[in-house]
């Protein structure tokens, strides 16, 4: 039979392969036009894997280590590569449990179960093994069978996280990966083999340790693991107390929804536990009577406008008078407000805040004077003065939110020992199953699209393609001065996307196919598909959760 041939058309050339060509094979044809590592590609918009093979005239767009799917793609990878080392390194033998928790800088922080110490010389075995299989080049196999026989499988391994997991997927197949006998699944694509992954180490670190892996704006090169004590310590609590409640992972969440029958006293009890924390929060601001300046800075859909009410209502009750200020009202005027290089108004930077007028107002607050602030009008585009004059007495202080907060820029006239700094971020502290993490932008973009949608009218397909400038506003301006902080609050409840499944779906469903943002929707509404759902009607009118899905008691 005479070989079928097929046009490949990619990166400004037409070349022809035979068909049944991988895309691997043809990757590294075009590898030379891209500086970093091509990973997955698009055939004809559709997203493919390395191992498929080309069947027909097609045009590809090769995505790789710097670009953001394919970054998630090296990542995810190296878990399973991990995760096989670790087991490989302990002979199969004395192992329980290997999890991989979240992220800690540019890496991920997992702890393993076992009867043996995992200490520097564990780790140092498990990075030979890691770096034997790089050199080996160890092909990462997939098959697909039936969810049933996944469960099954899962249950013989001992994998019973993935066993619970799939118990509630009504999807008829699975995805399994595999390197030599190891088998496991994994939530997303993966490289075809260990060869792509070179760039790692490992760093003993509290009970466990990190993996460290590159940053996406330079996937060659390893940064130096840097430790963030402050935000490991937040989630390190965060994950304790979902132990504590036997929620470690998704399909227990579940289990609990559907078998236990004790949901409203699960969400009760993360309701309570986010009011001490905040309680506490207010009692040691009221310890400090030079503490005039409450600053709360985190990114996109923390929840940061309820945590300042509710903060505020903790704060009378230890016998001050809080006063809240949005930094948002002190936006430059519109005709004044910077561009980013797209030529659209960039309201994430410092300089779009009048940060002259801020200093101005709130160091003659400071003095005693009687000050009117302003409201910014987003009609208009300008600020307004006709509010009442506020002035701060003994017990006043002013609870201020907004995302530069924690920049020294933002506040560089105000004395310090007046300023109380927090973080608030909704740290996810629930994951998939013990090898597959739920990242918190995931739960801030699912938060956000219910709330855009809900006070906006915007569209999710809006939502998620301004979401990328939303990630690079937050690299630049929040994260660096998180650890700034004088207390961090992590906003995530444990709950939250059994209640916003109901919201998003339909919001992502509606996002039509030839969309540049389908992809994400289609990635999101798997996802989603894991939980079992609740109803709203279970959280309360002050929870966090209410600022996304309304009907809260604030008013935001």
């Amino acid at each position: 039979m005479e070989q079928k041939w097929c046009r490949v058309e990619a990166d400004g050339e037409m070349r022809e392969y035979p068909a049944g060509t991988s895309y691997r094979v043809i990757a590294a044809d075009f590898q030379k036009y891209h500086d970093n590592d091509i990973v997955l590609v698009f055939a004809d918009g559709k997203l493919q894997e390395l191992h498929k093979t080309l069947e027909k005239d097609s045009a590809l767009a090769f995505e790789t280590t710097g670009d953001d799917i394919g970054h998630k793609t090296y990542k995810r990878s190296m878990c399973l590569m991990l995760v096989k080392a670790v087991y490989d390194a302990a002979d199969h033998t004395g192992i329980r449990k290997v999890r991989i928790h979240y992220s800690l800088g540019d890496g991920y922080y997992c702890t393993v179960d076992a009867d043996f110490p995992v200490d520097q010389a564990f780790l140092s075995q498990v990075e030979e093994r890691m770096r034997a299989m790089v050199a080996e080049d160890m092909p990462i196999c997939k098959r697909t069978i039936h969810t049933d026989d996944a469960v099954a499988l899962f249950r013989k391994h001992g994998m019973h996280d993935k066993e619970r997991l799939f118990e509630y997927r009504r999807v008829s197949k699975v995805n399994i990966y595999s390197m030599n006998e190891f088998e496991d699944y994994y939530y997303g694509y993966m490289v075809p083999s260990a060869g792509y992954l070179r760039y790692f180490a490992l760093y003993p670190y509290d009970d466990g340790f990190v993996i460290q892996m590159p940053d996406q704006s330079a996937p060659r090169a390893l940064a130096p693991f840097r430790p963030q004590s402050k935000l490991f310590h937040v989630m390190k609590e965060s994950t304790a107390w979902g132990d504590m409640q036997g929620i470690e992972t998704v399909g227990a969440l579940n289990d609990r929804i559907t078998k236990s029958g004790d949901m409203r006293d699960v969400v009760l009890v993360q309701e309570a536990l986010q009011e001490k924390k905040i309680a506490q929060i207010a009692e040691r601001i009221a310890g400090q009577k030079e503490t005039k300046f409450v600053l709360i800075a985190g990114p996109s859909s923390s929840g940061k406008t309820t945590f300042s009410h509710r903060l505020s209502i903790q704060l009378r009750a230890a016998g001050m008078v809080p006063h809240p200020i949005s930094v948002d009202n002190f936006f430059v005027e519109r005709e004044d407000t910077p561009k980013d290089e797209h030529g659209n108004y960039n309201f994430e930077c410092l300089e779009a805040v009048d940060t002259a007028l801020f200093n101005d107002q709130m160091n003659r607050l400071l003095a005693g004077e009687e000050v009117v602030l302003p409201t910014f009008n987003f009609k208009t585009g300008h600020k307004e003065y006709a509010g009442e004059p506020t002035r701060l007495g003994p017990e006043d202080v002013l609870v201020i939110e907004g995302i530069h907060c924690l920049n020294p820029r933002m506040t560089p006239a105000l004395p310090d020992e007046n300023k109380f700094r927090i973080y608030i971020s909704a740290l996810t502290q629930l994951n998939i199953d013990e090898h597959n993490r739920i990242p918190t932008t995931d739960g801030r973009l699912i938060r956000r699209l219910v709330r855009d949608a809900r006070t906006r009218g915007a569209s999710a397909r809006r939502t998620i393609a301004m979401w990328p400038s939303v990630r690079q506003g937050e690299e630049e301006n929040i994260f660096p001065y998180q650890e700034e902080a004088d207390v961090m609050f992590n906003s995530a409840l444990i709950y939250e996307l059994a209640v916003l499944k109901q919201y998003v779906e339909p919001l992502l469903f509606g996002i039509e196919r030839d969309c540049r943002e389908y992809l994400e929707a289609k990635r999101l509404l798997k996802f989603l598909d894991y939980f079992v759902g609740i109803e709203s009607s279970l959280v309360p009118a002050n929870s966090l959760l209410r600022e996304f899905i309304g009907g809260g008691c604030f008013r935001i």
